[in-house]
């Protein structure tokens, strides 16, 4: 995972679409910056995902389908943004084959009890 220059930085959708995750991640991981961390998440068939120690949005690149989060659905389309809370039990119950989405950790890690 790389740092960002302090000019800024652009990652192309075409470049995370290309990205693979590192062994034991779901996710590429693309870019790791004072305490935010960006990937890009593109499930094969079933998202098998655990509930995360951060705060997270996903950021639809591409595709449509629904995310259950601790039970309530969110309906998403290209373009829409959704907000996971850090340890809410989630996933991507549906999702079209094209689904790829940008996902964006912040926040200080909290820990289950």
């Amino acid at each position: 995972m790389k740092e960002p220059q302090q000019s800024g930085a652009h990652v192309a959708l075409a470049k995370a679409l290309a990205s693979r995750p590192s062994p034991n991640n779901l996710a590429a991981e693309i870019m790791r910056h004072e305490g935010l961390d960006l990937e890009f998440y593109s499930p094969h068939l079933v998202d098998l995902q655990q509930p995360h120690e951060r705060d997270e949005l996903y950021v639809i690149a591409r595709g449509t389908g629904v995310l259950e989060v601790e039970q309530e659905r969110f309906p998403f389309v290209e373009g829409d943004v959704l907000y996971v809370p850090a340890l809410a039990e989630h996933r991507f119950t549906t999702f079209s084959r094209d689904f790829g989405a940008w996902v964006i950790f912040f926040g200080t890690p909290h820990h289950a009890a």
